[in-house]
């Protein structure tokens, strides 16, 4: 499975940005696509997750409402669409995927992982 993500930038607060991960290879219809994101010297934390071909998301407490992600199967991507981004926000924003089972929030769980996208917001 390889993941390639993209739509990072630099945006103003208050402004929205919808971050895009293209999937290829095999991907089980019980695979979990997540999106996680890394602050300087800090470890990734968990941003939302959605299984590939069924069922709900999952979505860290603190982004619920204001970060949604969401698949589509015929293009083979998942997005995070994020809204009314502040400078807290900044950070490098990856998508990952691994097969099913277990912690969706974990990220020890995940085995692919894309490259990461900067997304950078001003004051």
């Amino acid at each position: 499975v390889q993941l390639q993500a993209s739509g990072g930038g630099l945006v103003q607060a208050g402004d929205s940005l919808r971050l895009s991960c293209a999937v290829s290879g095999r991907i089980f219809s019980s695979s979990v696509m997540g999106w996680f994101r890394q602050f300087p010297g800090k470890e990734r934390e968990f941003i939302a997750a959605i299984t590939w071909s069924y069922g709900p998301t999952y979505y860290t407490e603190s982004l619920k409402g204001r970060f949604t992600i969401s698949r589509d199967n015929v293009k083979n991507a998942v997005y995070l669409q994020m809204n009314s981004l502040n400078p807290e926000d900044t950070a490098v924003y990856y998508c990952a995927a691994y097969r099913g089972g277990g912690s969706y929030y974990n990220t020890l769980n995940y085995n692919y992982w894309g490259q990461g996208t900067l997304v950078t917001v001003s004051s």
